[in-house]
Protein backbone atom coordinates (compact mmCIF):
# COMPACT_ATOMS: atom_id res chain seq x y z
CA UNK A 1 0.00 0.00 0.00
CA UNK A 2 2.86 2.38 0.73
CA UNK A 3 4.29 1.78 -2.73
CA UNK A 4 0.88 2.36 -4.28
CA UNK A 5 0.55 5.75 -2.59
CA UNK A 6 4.16 6.57 -3.48
CA UNK A 7 3.93 5.66 -7.16
CA UNK A 8 0.30 5.96 -8.22
CA UNK A 9 0.27 9.65 -9.11
CA UNK A 10 3.43 9.28 -11.19
CA UNK A 11 2.16 6.21 -13.02
CA UNK A 12 -1.26 7.72 -13.70
CA UNK A 13 0.33 10.97 -14.87
CA UNK A 14 2.50 9.07 -17.37
CA UNK A 15 -0.56 7.19 -18.65
CA UNK A 16 -2.73 10.30 -18.78
CA UNK A 17 0.00 12.36 -20.41
CA UNK A 18 0.49 9.75 -23.14
CA UNK A 19 -3.23 9.87 -23.88
CA UNK A 20 -3.47 13.67 -23.89
CA UNK A 21 -3.09 15.76 -27.03
CA UNK A 22 -0.63 18.64 -27.03
CA UNK A 23 2.98 18.90 -25.98
CA UNK A 24 4.85 19.44 -22.76
CA UNK A 25 5.74 22.93 -21.63
CA UNK A 26 7.40 24.83 -18.81
CA UNK A 27 4.19 24.42 -16.85
CA UNK A 28 5.44 20.99 -15.83
CA UNK A 29 8.49 22.51 -14.12
CA UNK A 30 6.26 24.91 -12.20
CA UNK A 31 3.97 22.04 -11.19
CA UNK A 32 6.78 19.90 -9.77
CA UNK A 33 8.45 22.84 -8.04
CA UNK A 34 5.33 24.25 -6.44
CA UNK A 35 3.97 20.78 -5.69
CA UNK A 36 7.19 19.91 -3.86
CA UNK A 37 7.02 23.13 -1.83
CA UNK A 38 3.36 22.47 -0.97
CA UNK A 39 4.05 18.83 -0.02
CA UNK A 40 6.98 19.69 2.26
CA UNK A 41 5.07 22.59 3.83
CA UNK A 42 2.06 20.38 4.45
CA UNK A 43 4.28 17.70 6.02
CA UNK A 44 5.68 20.12 8.60
CA UNK A 45 2.59 22.26 9.18
CA UNK A 46 0.25 19.35 9.81
CA UNK A 47 -3.53 19.47 9.51
CA UNK A 48 -5.57 22.66 9.29
CA UNK A 49 -8.75 21.01 10.59
CA UNK A 50 -8.72 18.87 13.73
CA UNK A 51 -11.37 16.15 13.39
CA UNK A 52 -13.35 15.45 16.54
CA UNK A 53 -14.73 12.02 15.69
CA UNK A 54 -16.61 10.70 12.68
CA UNK A 55 -19.11 13.50 12.10
CA UNK A 56 -18.96 16.74 10.13
CA UNK A 57 -15.51 17.69 11.46
CA UNK A 58 -14.10 14.45 10.04
CA UNK A 59 -15.73 15.18 6.67
CA UNK A 60 -14.42 18.75 6.73
CA UNK A 61 -10.94 17.51 7.61
CA UNK A 62 -11.10 15.13 4.66
CA UNK A 63 -12.23 17.91 2.34
CA UNK A 64 -9.63 20.48 3.44
CA UNK A 65 -6.58 18.46 4.49
CA UNK A 66 -6.73 15.17 2.64
CA UNK A 67 -8.90 14.86 -0.46
CA UNK A 68 -10.30 17.94 -2.17
CA UNK A 69 -8.36 21.11 -1.36
CA UNK A 70 -4.98 19.47 -2.14
CA UNK A 71 -6.26 19.04 -5.72
CA UNK A 72 -8.22 22.27 -6.00
CA UNK A 73 -5.09 24.25 -5.07
CA UNK A 74 -2.97 23.26 -8.11
CA UNK A 75 -5.96 23.71 -10.41
CA UNK A 76 -6.49 27.23 -9.06
CA UNK A 77 -2.78 28.00 -9.45
CA UNK A 78 -2.83 26.71 -13.03
CA UNK A 79 -5.71 28.93 -14.07
CA UNK A 80 -4.16 31.97 -12.34
CA UNK A 81 -0.85 31.36 -14.13
CA UNK A 82 -2.60 30.81 -17.44
CA UNK A 83 -4.60 34.02 -17.01
CA UNK A 84 -1.38 35.88 -16.24
CA UNK A 85 0.23 34.54 -19.43
CA UNK A 86 3.05 32.75 -17.57
CA UNK A 87 2.60 29.52 -19.51
CA UNK A 88 3.75 29.56 -23.12
CA UNK A 89 2.13 26.33 -24.11
CA UNK A 90 0.33 24.24 -21.62
CA UNK A 91 0.54 20.94 -19.97
CA UNK A 92 -3.18 21.40 -19.47
CA UNK A 93 -4.73 21.86 -16.07
CA UNK A 94 -5.17 18.11 -15.49
CA UNK A 95 -1.55 17.31 -16.30
CA UNK A 96 -0.42 20.27 -14.16
CA UNK A 97 -2.44 19.05 -11.16
CA UNK A 98 -1.28 15.45 -11.57
CA UNK A 99 2.35 16.55 -11.70
CA UNK A 100 1.84 18.79 -8.66
CA UNK A 101 0.45 15.81 -6.71
CA UNK A 102 3.40 13.48 -7.38
CA UNK A 103 5.49 14.94 -4.52
CA UNK A 104 2.36 15.04 -2.34
CA UNK A 105 1.81 11.32 -2.92
CA UNK A 106 5.41 10.56 -1.96
CA UNK A 107 5.26 12.65 1.20
CA UNK A 108 1.88 11.25 2.23
CA UNK A 109 3.17 7.70 1.71
CA UNK A 110 5.91 8.46 4.24
CA UNK A 111 3.60 10.22 6.67
CA UNK A 112 0.85 7.61 6.51
CA UNK A 113 3.09 4.53 6.40
CA UNK A 114 2.89 3.75 10.12
CA UNK A 115 -0.88 3.36 10.15
CA UNK A 116 -1.02 1.20 7.00
CA UNK A 117 -4.59 2.39 6.45
CA UNK A 118 -5.86 1.46 2.96
CA UNK A 119 -8.32 4.38 3.04
CA UNK A 120 -5.37 6.80 3.15
CA UNK A 121 -2.77 4.86 1.18
CA UNK A 122 -5.02 3.55 -1.64
CA UNK A 123 -8.36 5.36 -1.70
CA UNK A 124 -7.03 8.91 -1.34
CA UNK A 125 -4.65 8.71 -4.35
CA UNK A 126 -7.53 7.34 -6.43
CA UNK A 127 -9.75 10.23 -5.33
CA UNK A 128 -6.98 12.71 -6.21
CA UNK A 129 -6.83 11.15 -9.67
CA UNK A 130 -10.56 11.61 -10.14
CA UNK A 131 -10.52 15.25 -9.09
CA UNK A 132 -7.36 16.20 -11.01
CA UNK A 133 -8.66 14.76 -14.27
CA UNK A 134 -12.40 15.20 -13.74
CA UNK A 135 -12.71 18.87 -12.82
CA UNK A 136 -10.73 20.00 -15.93
CA UNK A 137 -12.94 17.70 -18.00
CA UNK A 138 -16.08 19.46 -16.79
CA UNK A 139 -14.46 22.89 -17.15
CA UNK A 140 -13.72 22.01 -20.78
CA UNK A 141 -17.38 21.13 -21.28
CA UNK A 142 -18.37 24.45 -19.68
CA UNK A 143 -16.12 26.42 -22.03
CA UNK A 144 -17.09 24.55 -25.19
CA UNK A 145 -20.48 23.01 -24.56
CA UNK A 146 -24.07 23.90 -25.22
CA UNK A 147 -26.43 25.30 -22.62
CA UNK A 148 -27.63 21.95 -21.26
CA UNK A 149 -24.08 20.58 -21.13
CA UNK A 150 -22.88 23.74 -19.40
CA UNK A 151 -25.47 23.46 -16.64
CA UNK A 152 -24.66 19.79 -16.05
CA UNK A 153 -20.91 20.43 -16.13
CA UNK A 154 -21.11 23.31 -13.64
CA UNK A 155 -23.06 21.13 -11.22
CA UNK A 156 -20.70 18.19 -11.75
CA UNK A 157 -17.57 20.31 -11.25
CA UNK A 158 -19.00 21.67 -7.99
CA UNK A 159 -20.28 18.31 -6.77
CA UNK A 160 -17.21 16.19 -7.51
CA UNK A 161 -14.97 17.59 -4.71
CA UNK A 162 -17.85 17.26 -2.25
CA UNK A 163 -18.58 13.72 -3.39
CA UNK A 164 -14.93 12.68 -3.18
CA UNK A 165 -14.67 13.97 0.39
CA UNK A 166 -17.88 12.11 1.25
CA UNK A 167 -16.48 8.85 -0.14
CA UNK A 168 -13.35 9.29 1.99
CA UNK A 169 -15.46 10.09 5.05
CA UNK A 170 -17.75 7.09 4.49
CA UNK A 171 -14.91 4.57 4.28
CA UNK A 172 -12.93 6.16 7.10
CA UNK A 173 -16.04 6.10 9.32
CA UNK A 174 -16.75 2.44 8.44
CA UNK A 175 -19.90 3.31 6.50
CA UNK A 176 -18.84 0.81 3.87
CA UNK A 177 -22.15 0.49 2.02
CA UNK A 178 -22.43 4.24 1.53
CA UNK A 179 -18.83 4.51 0.40
CA UNK A 180 -19.18 1.58 -2.00
CA UNK A 181 -22.35 3.09 -3.47
CA UNK A 182 -20.73 6.48 -4.13
CA UNK A 183 -17.27 5.31 -5.18
CA UNK A 184 -18.14 4.24 -8.77
CA UNK A 185 -19.54 7.71 -9.52
CA UNK A 186 -16.18 9.18 -8.54
CA UNK A 187 -13.89 6.63 -10.19
CA UNK A 188 -15.71 6.64 -13.52
CA UNK A 189 -14.68 10.26 -14.09
CA UNK A 190 -10.93 9.69 -14.76
CA UNK A 191 -11.86 6.78 -17.04
CA UNK A 192 -14.14 9.04 -19.09
CA UNK A 193 -11.48 11.76 -19.19
CA UNK A 194 -8.73 9.37 -20.33
CA UNK A 195 -10.94 7.72 -22.97
CA UNK A 196 -11.95 11.16 -24.27
CA UNK A 197 -8.30 12.15 -24.59
CA UNK A 198 -7.47 8.90 -26.41
CA UNK A 199 -10.34 9.44 -28.87
CA UNK A 200 -9.29 13.05 -29.44
CA UNK A 201 -5.74 11.91 -30.04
Amino acid sequence: MNFFCFLWMLLFYLFYRSASPGDESSGGVWALLLGSVAAVSRFFLGSFITPGGFGFSRWLSGFVDIVSVPVLLPLAVYFLFAAAGIFKGGTGSANFALLWLIPAGAMRAVGWSAGRNPVLLVLVPLLWTSLASGIPLFIGFILNGRAAAIVFSVLAALALPLLAATVYWAFFSQRILLGAALLPAVLVVPVISAVRNILRN
